[in-house]
This record gives C-alpha cells, sequence and structure tokens, in this order.
C-alpha cells in the first residue's frame, strides 16, 4: 500500500469584516502553531498559514488529522474573533494589503517574481504519493497526467478574485499561469531526461542547484513522491479526503503497469493542456477531450470513464465506495459552483456586492468547521 501525505493552506478571517487577516499578531500565529502543532507551516503571506500532514497509510488517518487540526484551528482562532477559510480564493481578500512573510525563502519569491508573486493570495490542495524506488517517476507522473484536468473540475474552489466573480471556476489556475514552470508539465521522456533539463536551468541560473518546477504535478525534491499542486484547496474536508484518495489510486494503478507513461505523448500533452483551460475556465460544465479521436464528454462522462479505469485498484484498496463519492460531489456541485449558488441567492434576497461576498465568506468558514 502507497503512503501519502496531505498539504493544506488556510487564510486567516476576520469575522467581523470577513475580510482576510494581512498582519496577524504574534499572539494568533503562535496559536495557528499550537493549533496545527508539529505540521505547522508559515506560507507566502503573514495571513496564511498551512498544515503540512505525517506519513499515512489510510484514509482513515488522514482524515483523523485534518479533522483535528481544522476543528483545534477553528477553536483557537475564534479566542482572537478570527476563523480560517480553506479555498483556492478569498471572496473578500484584497491582495494590496497583503504582507509577504518576513522569512529569506519567501523574501527571495517576491524579490524574483515581484507582482506576480504578490498577487498570489491563494490555496491549494497538495498531496503526496509515494512511488517505489523501483520505478521510474517521470513514467508514472506521465500516466497519471492527463487526468489532472478531471482532479481540477472536482476540487474548483476560486471563482471570486479581487472582490468580484472572476469569471472562471478556478481563478487560482489561471493566476498560476503567470507564474514561471507552473501549470502542465514539461514533456518529459523519462528520468533522466527530467534530470537534463533541471540541469540545464541550473546551469542559465534560471533555478538554484536544489530547485524544482513547481507544476500541477511533480516529483517532490525532499520525498520519493509523486505530488499534486493542480487542485485547488477545498472546504469541505470530505471533498479533500476523496480528492487525495482518487490520486492515490491513480498512481497506485500506474505503478502496477508494466510500461506507465508508455503512451503519453506530445499529443496527448496538448490534450491536457486544453482539458485544463476547460477545468479552470468552465469546472464541470466544461467539455472533455477524452481522447485524440474527437471523442468529447462531460464531466460526468469523463467521471465514468476515470471509474471504469480505476475502481478495480481502488475496490483492491479498500476504497470502494470513492467513485459513488465523487460522483455525490459532482451532483451537488464543486465548491465554486456553490459559492457562485450563495452569491446568486444572497442577490436575489436584495444584498449588494459586499453583503453576497460576506455570506460567501461565512458559509466557506461553516464548511471549514465542518458545520454543513
Amino acid at each position: 500500500m502507497l503512503t501519502f501525505g496531505i498539504e493544506e493552506e488556510y487564510l486567516l478571517t476576520d469575522l467581523h469584516t470577513r475580510c482576510m487577516l494581512a498582519e496577524p499578531s504574534a499572539a494568533v500565529l503562535a496559536a495557528c502553531r499550537e493549533a496545527i502543532g508539529g505540521g505547522f507551516a508559515y506560507e507566502m503571506f503573514q495571513g496564511q498559514v498551512e498544515a503540512a500532514s505525517p506519513v499515512f497509510t489510510t484514509r482513515g488517518e488522514a482524515a483523523d488529522y485534518l479533522a483535528t487540526v481544522r476543528g483545534n484551528l477553528a477553536e483557537a482562532l475564534g479566542e482572537f474573533g478570527l476563523g480560517a477559510v480553506c479555498a483556492g480564493s478569498h471572496p473578500l481578500a484584497d491582495w494590496r494589503l497583503q504582507r509577504p512573510t518576513p522569512q529569506a525563502h519567501f523574501q527571495q519569491l517576491f524579490d524574483d517574481i515581484q507582482y506576480v508573486a504578490r498577487r498570489s493570495v491563494l490555496c491549494g490542495l497538495h498531496v503526496h504519493v509515494q512511488v517505489p524506488q523501483t520505478l521510474d517517476r517521470i513514467a508514472v507522473m506521465n500516466q497519471v497526467s492527463p487526468w489532472l484536468p478531471l482532479l481540477l473540475l472536482l476540487s474548483c474552489s476560486s471563482p471570486f478574485w479581487d472582490g468580484a466573480p472572476s469569471g472562471f471556476m478556478s481563478y487560482r489556475q489561471a493566476a498560476c499561469d503567470e507564474w514561471p514552470r507552473m501549470g502542465v508539465p514539461e514533456h518529459f521522456a523519462d528520468w533522466n531526461e527530467y534530470l537534463r533539463y533541471l540541469a540545464l536551468l541550473q546551469r542559465v541560473g534560471a533555478i538554484k542547484a536544489d530547485g524544482n518546477g513547481w507544476w500541477g504535478i511533480r516529483p517532490a525534491a525532499r520525498y520519493p513522491t509523486l505530488e499534486l499542486r493542480m487542485t485547488d484547496a477545498c472546504p469541505r474536508l470530505a471533498d479533500a479526503l476523496a480528492l487525495a484518495t482518487l490520486f492515490r489510486v491513480m498512481v497506485t494503478h500506474a505503478c502496477t503497469l508494466e510500461r506507465p507513461g508508455a503512451g503519453f505523448s506530445a499529443q496527448a500533452r496538448w490534450l491536457l493542456t486544453e482539458n485544463r483551460w476547460q477545468a479552470k475556465r468552465y469546472g464541470a460544465a466544461g467539455r472533455f477531450a477524452l481522447d485524440d479521436s474527437g471523442t468529447m464528454g462531460s464531466a460526468e462522462h469523463w467521471l465514468q470513464c476515470a471509474r471504469q479505469t480505476f475502481a478495480a485498484t481502488a475496490e483492491a484498496m479498500g476504497e470502494a465506495q470513492l467513485f459513488d463519492s465523487l460522483q455525490a460531489l459532482l451532483q451537488r456541485g464543486n465548491s465554486a459552483t456553490e459559492q457562485l449558488h450563495w452569491y446568486t441567492q444572497a442577490r436575489a434576497k436584495g444584498a449588494d456586492d459586499l453583503e453576497c461576498l460576506r455570506y460567501v465568506v461565512d458559509q466557506l468558514l461553516a464548511q471549514g468547521r465542518g458545520d454543513h
């Protein structure tokens, strides 16, 4: 059974104004550190913190850990009149007001990436899954990569940007495209070609000796894992767990194949790029290329294809209910769909723009606490 880990990011929020906190006090950050425990990590902005999990072997372990972290964080922040939003973007965050975290690593990012970094007040769901050392991680990555937009469309939770509907279901992924080495990875034939790529960028000074890409999927530098990075942060814990499980099932399935990644070509990457556009722009309402013959399908059709491909692996891993859970998520609507519904609902009741956005934030806070 492949081990895995999960990283969640949270945006600290004033419960009165519903705005993202720009400069939390030392006491607030200390409370966050204590609530999250050993997995606490600072993020790019002072009003953003991360929980990096220990290594898990079962979904139950992940569920217990993240439920505890979210509960402890909500309780600790509540003492200060604050809460935590776990979503791809914060409906009421003003990036112009956010303050960078004063650590050398982050300061270097802001120096290098400038306003693109300053505008990246965003949160992702990152999932690490172990790959056996006998396998080429790039080959496994190539096998899994065409499915990335399916994972994205299920996770979309960033429809708002700069206090307004963005027109994207994952504005976070649109913003990611402003960064170097983000989005869809380059096409690498195998691990050796990947190493040659890194060595070239190191020689020309584009990355440091230990540098890596920030793509939507990548071989982690510090761990023997593949890291999923394309997915938005999930307000509902159950959704985060389902997506982490789906990625783990996909990697497990790839590891059982005789030649993982053998069918991944430049053409397959073209389709991956187009499907990602559909997912970040339209979410579950997108139309997706299911093969290179021109077959198009809905999100529901694509999920059924995933069920046919991965159901046996999921069942062997003790996750027989996974695709029923994902089908229920799709029928209910991803977080972006829910957020836009709440916004429209408040509008219909006569609320102004600010009141509508505050209502959305209230619902996100409640989901993060597990209230609904």
